[in-house]
């Protein structure tokens, strides 16, 4: 979690009467989810208790987002714009935003670009919500409940499932043995703690790492190829 882009004391709450309109983003899709109101205390808790706490107008007090529902919106940064008077909140939502049940308070939309990326990013959001509310109906939740080394054991069976079907199998095979291998790798990241987007950034270090090893090895004809 980032902390704000300002300190708060530069924060200028006195232009909307002690409230700074705050706009949340989901962290992974860039989906506009929702529109809230913050004061300097509801800021304060949403940064030590790493969620996005509101301050509601109608019911006048902190408001955590999803604490009667539990979709609760993890906050990954925290932003203030150039006059300091509007936030905006990158968060992972743990479960729909909008009280009607779809994603953003706006609608459910399908994404322009990206669609495949996306959806491991809802994906690992209805993995999070298994986890937390853990229905008796859950497959995930479940797995989660028989512990990592019973998730890693799965993730173990589904690789070798992949391996042999890669062989000798049709495409359709090899499709849905791998996607049976990614679903149980995030379900064995989530409960290590982790997630897809820190996989990424290991595989773009190492790319980085690669490349500028082959750029030296370009400048320097003496090394070995």
């Amino acid at each position: 979690m980032s902390v704000c882009t300002h300190n708060l004391d530069e924060l200028d709450f006195e232009k909307g009467a002690g409230l700074l309109p705050a706009i949340v983003q989901h962290a992974d899709t860039n989906a506009v989810l929702m529109l809230g109101y913050m004061s300097r205390e509801s800021l304060e808790a949403s940064l030590a208790r790493g969620r996005v706490v509101f301050y509601s107008r109608s019911k006048d007090r902190l408001w955590e987002k999803g604490e009667t529902s539990g979709h609760a919106l993890e906050v990954v940064t925290i932003k203030a714009d150039c006059d300091r008077d509007t936030l905006l909140i990158t968060a992972r939502p743990l479960g729909p935003t909008c009280h009607l049940g779809t994603a953003s308070c706006f609608g459910d939309t399908a994404p322009a670009d990206g669609t495949h990326l996306k959806f491991l990013s809802e994906l690992e959001r209805v993995i999070s919500e298994r986890m937390s509310v853990r229905p008796d109906d859950s497959y995930t939740a479940r797995l989660v409940a028989g512990g990592t080394a019973r998730i890693a054991q799965k993730v173990g069976e589904e690789a070798l499932e992949v391996a042999i079907a890669a062989v000798g199998a049709q495409d359709d095979e090899v499709l849905a043995e791998a996607a049976d291998l990614l679903y149980h790798l995030l379900v064995l990241l989530k409960a290590r703690g982790l997630d897809l987007e820190q996989v990424v950034e290991a595989l773009r270090a190492r790319h980085s790492r690669s490349t500028k090893s082959a750029q030296d090895r370009k400048m320097d004809p003496s090394r070995p190829r």
